[in-house]
């Protein structure tokens, strides 16, 4: 019986320019998609992180001889800013290609070759709409549509004729409209599910090799099978990436993907064409009986700064310099926090405004999380000598709290079971945000508990009533493990500050230990009575919403 794993991938970045938020955000939406997984399967070796670079676009070539270095130089130097960007995020991938690697070059040209025996790849004449920005051709209704400019950059489109090779992309629409309809998770959200679907009709045959000539841009890439008058385009050499990675014997468990990250403009070659392309695979040879469709292409929208668009002549990108001055200010886990959970995960761009920023920085980092581990660790430290209470006895973990308007019922037990199952089902529809949500409402429904019960009253009775001691032991017992189980929830997003509490507690997970085992509130590896709790350093400290934003 075969293991069940998880492939998580990024798209391979061009490397033409430096690394910014958007490349940082979909990277971080695998990581954070990963480390779930990791969490809720801990067998070493079940979850799969990829990213990488695509390094064999025409802007490598042209921006390479306007540094007097070679193509390949160029996209060393290049490759290196995206790795050091995704380390400084405390990206947890696990391999990171490069379309210029040999690993990936050799698996590239073995796949059209398997195409070209089948008769999905064959020579022919093709006239269109090219656009040099993107390096694709557009069809006549899209250029049309787009009034014969780039919809991405607005640089006018040419009209090209040029011998190419071709792959049979019109022999696989009526397939594909039978995977949609079967698989309504294959292309997420639905508002890019049904992008697709209304485009998906006459499909033509696709050029997927440019003709090489004395034009320095155009012997830049992977050369076609056995005819070295042609390289394969760009977009097919890097759409491989995914499969090149692990079509080896140790890493073939992991295909097919789960997930492909990736942005609202490479939709189409995400939804159609890599799917009719694998399809094709499949069918080409017996060794490739593998190679099924991926699970899901989640397309996330873009980020926005206050308020504007991102552009290059507004010069408002949010730059990898950017959010490392945000991190200096507010440490890192603050910024992936806020980036993954308030960041363009669904159909709708997302803004990054530094006041939105301070919002949930104070909501739910300082006056959350941060604010209730450390009165709870310092009520603890104060009346129970630094050790976790006892937890009481009876129906322990129920606690029914009665007020001036009548009982609120705090069931720990059954609160964590149903935010764990919450988080499962928000990461099965990749829904990372949402899986972090749960997180934030356990702490918020502890600051509920701490104003019912009023800890800090009951310390001032302790003296003369016999029962405040026991009372105030089982209300901070269960603010604890509470706060223990939100720590692992939030995780994912914030390793490094929940690591810092974990340490102050005395409660790292244990190694092999699964989510679902960790979130059961007095469990096994719940916090034991008698155990050490410090207060430790805080968190998150409040920031003021009038300071200006980090240079």
């Amino acid at each position: 019986m075969t293991t069940p794993t998880t492939y998580i991938t990024t798209p391979i970045y061009y490397v033409n320019d430096r690394p910014h938020i958007g490349h940082c955000y979909t990277t971080l939406l695998g990581d954070v998609t990963a480390r779930f997984h990791r969490l809720m399967d801990p067998t070493p070796g079940s979850t799969f992180f990829l990213t990488g670079t695509d390094e064999h676009a025409d802007k490598v070539v042209t921006s390479a001889a306007a540094h007097n270095v070679t193509p390949l130089q160029w996209a060393d130097r290049n490759a290196a800013e995206f790795e050091k960007a995704f380390a400084f995020m405390n990206a947890s991938h696990d391999d990171f290609i490069r379309t210029t690697q040999e690993r990936h070059k050799t698996k590239v040209l073995e796949y059209i070759r398997a195409l070209q025996k089948r008769g999905d790849v064959y020579l022919g004449d093709y006239t269109g709409w090219f656009d040099a920005s993107q390096e694709e051709y557009l069809t006549e209704t899209a250029a049309k549509e787009a009034n014969y400019v780039s919809p991405v950059t607005g640089v006018p489109l040419v009209k090209k004729t040029e011998k190419n090779y071709f792959f049979k992309l019109s022999a696989y629409e009526s397939r594909l409209r039978e995977h949609f309809a079967k698989n309504p998770e294959f292309v997420q959200p639905e508002a890019r599910r049904n992008e697709v679907l209304g485009r998906l009709n006459e499909l033509r045959d696709i050029p997927i090799s440019r003709a090489i000539t004395d034009d320095p841009t155009s012997q830049w890439g992977i050369k076609m099978p056995d005819d070295p008058t042609h390289r394969i385009y760009v977009w097919i050499d890097a759409l491989f990436n995914y499969l090149s990675v692990v079509d080896t014997d140790a890493r073939r468990k992991y295909w097919p993907a789960s997930v492909h990250f990736i942005a609202k403009d490479i939709l189409w070659f995400h939804a159609v064409i890599w799917p009719a392309l694998l399809m094709a695979l499949r069918e080409s040879d017996p060794k490739y009986g593998f190679v099924q469709l991926p699970k899901t292409v989640y397309s996330h929208a873009y980020w926005v700064r206050e308020g504007r668009k991102m552009s290059k002549s507004l010069g408002n990108f949010v730059s990898i310099e950017v959010l490392q001055a945000y991190a200096a200010k507010y440490g890192l886990d603050a910024v992936r926090w806020y980036l993954i959970t308030q960041g363009p995960q669904g159909a709708t761009d997302a803004d990054f405004s530094h006041a939105k920023f301070v919002e949930v920085y104070n909501a739910e980092l300082a006056n959350g999380i941060g604010n209730c581990a450390s009165r709870v660790s310092n009520m603890i430290e104060k009346y129970f000598g630094g050790e976790v209470p006892p937890r009481g006895s009876g129906d322990a973990f129920r606690f029914e709290a009665h007020t001036p308007t009548g009982t609120e019922v705090f069931d720990w037990s059954q609160l964590a079971r149903d935010l764990s199952k919450r988080a499962n089902d928000g990461l099965g529809l990749m829904q990372s945000a949402a899986a972090l949500q749960c997180s934030v409402d356990l702490i918020r429904r502890v600051d509920q508990f701490i104003n019912v019960t009023s800890p800090f009253k009951i310390t001032k009775v302790m003296e003369t009533d016999a029962n405040a001691k026991a009372s105030l032991q089982v209300i901070l017992y269960q603010c604890a493990e509470a706060i223990r189980i939100a720590s692992v929830l939030m995780s994912p997003a914030m390793p490094q500050k929940m690591a810092q509490l974990w340490q102050a507690w005395n409660c790292t997970p244990a190694a092999g230990a699964s989510l679902a085992d960790l979130c059961v509130f007095g469990g096994k590896h719940a916090l034991q009575p008698g155990q050490k709790i410090s207060k430790g350093e805080n968190l998150f400290n409040r920031a003021d919403a009038a300071e200006a934003p980090p240079a």
